[in-house]
């Protein structure tokens, strides 16, 4: 008997959703107070992600089968690094010139 092949967009809006809970609890546990922002972009997400499947509706904002963009995905790292204690400054690369 085969199976079917797997759903590509369930199976990246459940790995959404659990990160999504997953940074919440970080942030609970180790009594992290995330910002009026962060904890609102948390929910927002959640809820797109639950309705929608995805959580941006510009298909350039990235990939295919991905539930968050790229930018999304980037904040939910930082996030979740603020939980864990690793919150590092944010550093500029410097402006490359090249001299012809």
């Amino acid at each position: 008997m085969k199976r079917a092949p797997p759903d590509r967009k369930a199976q990246a809006k459940r790995a959404a959703l659990n990160a999504l809970k997953r940074v919440r609890r970080q942030a609970e546990r180790a009594e992290v107070k995330l910002s009026d922002w962060e904890g609102e972009f948390l929910g927002s997400v959640e809820d797109r992600v639950k309705t929608y499947g995805r959580a941006f509706g510009d298909p350039e904002k990235g990939g295919a089968g991905e539930a968050l963009s790229v930018l999304q995905a980037v904040k939910l790292r930082e996030i979740a690094a603020k939980a864990k204690g690793e919150k590092k400054p944010f550093k500029r690369r410097p402006k490359s010139y090249s001299e012809d």
